[in-house]
């Protein structure tokens, strides 16, 4: 059993309480990394081929790229980053600000976007906007 060390937590988790999703990027997809993956996650792998495939449209439905990258990606680039380890500390500091009211809204969105794929057979969602 492999631990996670969670710095902000003062505890350590163990991999076989998470779930791993990654994209379908063809890096992120070879033999290699895959087989590390499953070996750490098992059958808790969201993957374009590991046990759980990446659900069609995943960009709309992965709070991961509808909500996170973006968001984050909007503070940090207020402050442009000279360094490596400056921009590596504004995105942790962005994401270590995020409230816990915030993240609800967005599982309340994450959820109306899983019952319009449910409701529509999966077909293509219009376009979304995320309100806070």
């Amino acid at each position: 059993m492999r631990e996670l060390n969670c710095k902000n937590k003062g505890r350590k988790e163990s991999t076989e309480e998470l779930w791993f999703q990654q994209d379908g990027a063809t890096c992120h997809t070879a033999l290699g990394t895959i087989d590390l993956l499953k070996d750490t996650f098992g059958d808790r792998l969201i993957s374009r081929f590991g046990p759980v495939n990446c659900p069609p449209r995943s960009c709309d439905l992965t709070p991961l790229d509808f909500f996170l990258r973006g968001y984050v990606k909007s503070l940090v680039c207020v402050n442009k980053s000279q360094t490596l380890d400056h921009l590596e500390d504004n995105i942790r500091r962005v994401i270590a600000d995020i409230r816990p009211q915030m993240l609800e809204k967005v599982i309340e969105n994450w959820t109306s976007r899983l019952d319009y794929i449910r409701d529509s057979r999966g077909s293509p969602m219009p376009e979304i906007i995320f309100k806070m």
